[in-house]
């Protein structure tokens, strides 16, 4: 299949099975919304650098110690491989569906339904814990704004909270429903501002350190880049699954593909340097914490359980000062708020690409006339946000924690599957040159073979019940129940479509020679 055969012109009719059986038009989304630049600050948006490492620099120092920069940079390996599998993927077929459309032309219909469910579940997950950090962070910034300690203490209560992080996800699904360039021009202040304040803590974290101004705080050691240095195996790979967290979202890029100005390459690109940024930042962050502060657990130790979940909140006028200290809270509500925002890009076009395939009802392909957006797939994602964390936060607040432990699962499952899928769909270019072997077969498998280890490591640890917040379903880990239990659901889901869509899974919708259904390029 040509470059040329998988871009039709607009308007076109393309069918994945012979004349007279079932085919689909092309998305409508609107194309040339977003260069290089937009295209990078959305995958750095959506990864949300200080949000992540809000919750994860202390859960990471309590679990490898001093080895967490190193952890940071063992979970970008994996990262950084199944990036070159979207980039080749995406060469040939730059389709919003991605892993979706991806892993149905490599491996069918079933498996590919399920790669994608994977994607939005994980999103919908990630969705409601963003809108649940920057709640709690905009009651705490109000706090500190006005020194008013019963307005911060609005957090606690559960209705506050709740009608306070539901106008949070209706605001984000409205600006993203106004199409992506209303998307890109809230990103670059957001984005902006975090970097530029993770910078000023990164930088006045070295003078801490380099001042001793804290008992805890320690000198640099080339041995915390060491991952073999971890006392073992269990904590290493607790650390690396939540290193990969961290770094989950930057195929965000990917699926704004069809809307991106030089479709087949610049969404690879942006990919790769989104993943520079966040690399660098994890590692100098983490770096001058654990000099200023420690890993350990006393004080303000980075791994100090009372924290330990909520770093910035502890360090951000110790390290700061009080004045600066309240920039640290505005950044990770802006991290959070920005991320709530684009994160709905991945959800609702791969539910839109999922729709034009005929695996999910007819009505999520529709787009917008005016925003040329998935309109009724971007609702229907803050719909269902809202209805998980409003129903998570009255049923537990352990549940809602044990959620998120899960998500780890659900990112090693699709991306691991999207990686052999490249491996796969291009078996028979591996050996015509280096670059192709090397970029097409051996990086992607890699990164697969590492991400499927993590997954299977991660499924053994949640059947015990300490795994997560400590709860337990029948004496098996609640994490593991909800893990395994959403990949059920996931299949329940697929085997009631496969009776109202069978065109599609009996593979006469979309196979490895139908044409990619893109917006045609102008560039």
């Amino acid at each position: 299949m040509t470059q040329t055969e998988a871009r039709p012109q607009a308007g076109d009719t393309v069918r994945g099975a012979p004349s007279g059986e079932s085919g689909v038009r092309e998305k409508g989304l609107g194309g040339n919304s977003v260069g290089l630049m937009g295209s990078a600050v959305i995958g750095i948006s959506t990864v949300a650098p200080v949000y992540c490492l809000t919750p994860t620099l202390g859960s990471t120092a309590g679990e490898v110690g001093p080895q967490m920069p190193a952890v940071f940079l063992a979970g970008f390996l994996p990262m950084l491989l199944v990036a070159f599998a979207y980039r080749e993927l995406n060469r040939v077929m730059p389709d919003c569906g991605t892993s979706f459309t991806w892993t149905v032309k490599a491996f069918g219909p079933r498996l590919g339904w399920m790669c994608g469910w994977g994607l939005v579940i994980a999103t919908i997950i990630v969705l409601s814990n963003l809108a649940g950090v920057a709640t709690s962070y905009f009651w705490l910034l109000a706090g500190e704004i006005t020194g008013n300690a019963s307005i911060a203490a609005l957090d606690d209560n559960k209705a506050v909270h709740i009608v306070t992080c539901l106008a949070l996800i209706a605001a984000a699904t409205a600006v993203s429903y106004r199409g992506m360039t209303a998307t890109k021009g809230v990103q670059y202040a957001l984005v902006g501002l975090q970097l530029v304040v993770l910078a000023l803590f990164v930088v006045m974290a070295f003078q801490k350190a380099g001042s001793g101004s804290f008992d805890t705080g320690v000198d640099f050691s080339w041995s915390w880049m060491n991952p073999f240095a971890v006392e073992s195996f269990s904590a290493f790979t607790a650390g690396l699954s939540l290193a990969i967290f961290i770094y989950w979202g930057w195929d965000a890029c990917l699926t704004a593909n069809e809307e991106t100005t030089g479709s087949a390459k610049t969404p690879g690109r942006a990919a790769l340097i989104a993943m520079v940024v966040l690399v660098g930042s994890y590692l100098a962050t983490g770096i001058a914490a654990q000099m200023a502060v420690g890993s350990g657990d006393k004080g303000l130790g980075l791994a100090n359980p009372d924290t330990s979940d909520n770093v910035f909140a502890a360090l951000a006028g110790p390290v700061m000062g009080p004045a600066l200290g309240i920039l640290l809270f505005i950044a990770v509500v802006a991290s959070a708020t920005a991320s709530l925002q684009t994160t709905f890009i991945p959800v609702a076009r791969t539910v839109l690409a999922m729709s034009a395939y005929e695996a999910l009802p007819p009505s999520y392909a529709k787009v917008h006339p005016r925003f040329k957006t998935p309109g009724r797939a971007t609702v229907m994602a803050g719909i269902a946000t809202g209805v998980f964390y409003t129903v998570m936060t009255l049923v537990s607040e352990h549940v809602l924690v044990d959620t998120i432990y899960a998500l780890g699962l659900m990112i090693c499952f699709y991306y691991s599957i999207t990686a052999f899928a490249c491996a796969w769909y291009f078996r028979r270019d591996l050996f015509r040159s280096a670059r192709d072997f090397l970029f097409k077969g051996f990086c992607p498998v890699l990164g697969g073979v590492l991400l499927t280890a993590v997954f299977g490591k991660t499924l053994y640890d949640m059947w015990d019940p300490a795994y997560g917040s400590g709860s337990a379903v029948f004496g098996v880990g609640s994490v593991f129940v909800i893990g395994v239990g959403l990949l059920a659901l996931g299949l329940v889901i697929m085997f009631i479509t496969e009776r109202r869509s069978p065109a599609f899974f009996r593979g006469e919708v979309l196979t490895k020679e139908t044409p990619a259904l893109v917006v045609a390029d102008t560039v």
